[in-house]
């Protein structure tokens, strides 16, 4: 059997894992974004409110993406839970501070719960140029 060629991605501006994963890995140009929740990075303490979490959420993927060699415009797929899918508007709205077209591809999903309380988070599939 042959191994895969991986490289594991870290930044010390995103939290640290709270599990056992990796923020992100790296294979070939392609970088899976492990998933980032309202967490600061400096305190390890969940932003307070949905609007805030968001754009700790993006600030944290934008930072591994960093990291890795890329920035959120590479960013092709685009997973976002939620907590309660009347924040749909303002997820659009935060997402298009940090985003722009042409847009990744995305879901956006209601999840009963999320890792510490979050009410949100997002993860995704980044593609740096060859």
């Amino acid at each position: 059997m042959s191994t895969i060629n991986k490289s594991i991605i870290h930044s010390d501006h995103a939290p640290k894992a709270v599990g056992t994963y990796s923020q992100a890995v790296k294979i070939g140009s392609t970088v899976y974004l492990s998933g980032q929740i309202g967490l600061d990075p400096s305190t390890g303490i969940l932003a307070e409110g949905f609007n805030a979490q968001a754009h700790q959420v993006f600030q944290n993927l934008r930072a591994v993406c960093q990291a890795a060699g890329g920035d959120l415009q590479n960013i092709a797929k685009l997973g976002v839970f939620v907590t309660d899918l009347s924040n749909f508007a303002t997820l659009n709205d935060i997402m298009g501070q940090y985003f722009t077209e042409p847009y990744p591809a995305r879901a956006a999903i209601q999840a009963a719960a999320l890792p510490k309380g979050a009410l949100v988070e997002a993860d995704g599939v980044m593609v740096l140029d060859l």
